[in-house]
């Protein structure tokens, strides 16, 4: 058993963190404060190869592993949680075309992905389906050209940003073998977004509803087979859930690593702060919840890899450990920082915004659970 990271894989995580560094960590407040990302950035990453991290490299991708993709979001992470994680998005809707599409579809969709000439979203969840995803009501009716798609999706990052968005409907019964995947382009007739959210945190990416309304695709447009579409979403969802909890983690880390350093820095009763043996307790906590997430993330992301039977479990159980680790390590170093913490400035206080929706999102963390305990109970 060998936990050590390869020379590849510390090239990648390095190779991401100095990007990060470079091209998203000076810009990350004002990009918050615009509401958005310029789209000038996505070549960059892309030059990099993290337009198509999961995608073969026939169709121009990268062709990286589960594991190489949680070193990729938890070093872009370390810069703004926000932007990594909008990244985090686009590649996984990559994955899923590179798995599920036909030859003609990979053809068609994933060199420009993969050069993030286009930027493409993902859309799941509903004003009236969040946790209960297999209740959506967006339809798709077959017509002479293709379909013809009626409905909301909610929370949808990159909304009226993103190019291209692939979209979870009901072409069938009600349930889960009802839901076929589709792609949907900007610019398509019928295709709207509500008005952008005004959110806690994730600020810099653009979210809103996406709204269809008699909007028309092609039937080359239909990803994999019908009725398939929701065993295609939760596969997607197990990629998707370790990657926000790696970008949880490179948010918590930068926060410990600035608490760490304002203690050395900060006196108080005569010495630096970190002399006090109460915060080196704190800090020694905080160290060792974030190196205890680090290596069981690592672990669900090999069990994905491999392909292991229990991989949805692990993941599940990964995406709770590390987001809530994550986020209570991001909330002691704002207390540790005292008022200056509070202050923008100083960066924390976003960390914590941003890191909260971490569990909230690519299913709640109280779901996790419940996959986790179905999974004990059903393996008896």
């Amino acid at each position: 058993m060998d936990f050590a990271l390869s020379e590849e894989q510390t090239a990648i995580f390095d190779m991401a963190h100095a990007f990060g560094q470079e091209h998203i960590a000076p810009f990350a407040r004002t990009w918050e404060a615009a509401g958005t990302i310029p789209k000038e950035l996505w070549p960059k990453a892309a030059e990099l190869g993290l337009g198509g991290i999961y995608v073969s490299e026939d169709h121009g991708g990268s062709g990286l592993s589960r594991l190489d993709a949680t070193l990729v979001f938890e070093a872009l992470a370390m810069a703004c949680p926000a932007v990594g994680s909008f990244l985090s998005i686009h590649n996984m809707c990559g994955g899923m075309i590179d798995t599920y599409g036909s030859e003609e579809a990979k053809a068609h969709w994933l060199p420009a992905l993969c050069r993030m000439d286009k930027v493409f979203s993902y859309c799941l969840t509903e004003p009236g389906s969040g946790s209960d995803a297999a209740a959506l009501r967006t339809r798709a009716e077959r017509s002479n050209e293709g379909f013809v798609l009626n409905g909301t999706k909610a929370f949808i990052s990159g909304g009226g940003y993103s190019d291209v968005y692939l979209t979870m409907v009901r072409t069938g019964d009600d349930g889960p073998k009802g839901i076929s995947a589709m792609l949907v382009e900007s610019g398509s007739a019928g295709l709207s977004f509500g008005a952008l959210e005004d959110k806690m945190g994730w600020r810099a990416q653009p979210t809103a509803q996406v709204q269809f309304d008699d909007c028309r695709i092609p039937a080359s447009h239909l990803l994999g087979e019908e009725g398939r579409g929701f065993s295609y979403a939760m596969a997607g969802l197990d990629g998707g859930r370790l990657n926000i909890a790696a970008s949880a983690l490179g948010g918590a880390q930068a926060a410990l690593d600035a608490a760490l350093a304002y203690a050395s820095e900060r006196k108080a009763f005569g010495k630096s702060i970190d002399q006090f043996q109460a915060l080196q307790f704190k800090l020694a906590d905080m160290e060792v919840r974030l190196q205890a997430a680090r290596v069981f993330l690592r672990q669900a992301a090999w069990k994905l890899d491999q392909k292991s039977p229990d991989a949805g479990k692990y993941c599940a159980m990964a995406k709770v450990f590390v987001t809530d680790a994550a986020f209570d390590v991001a909330n002691d170093a704002l207390q540790i920082h005292g008022g200056y913490g509070y202050l923008a400035d100083y960066g924390v206080e976003k960390i914590v915004r941003d890191l909260r929706v971490h569990q909230i999102l690519e299913g709640t963390n109280e779901i996790m659970r419940m996959i986790i305990a179905r999974q004990m109970i059903g393996g008896r």
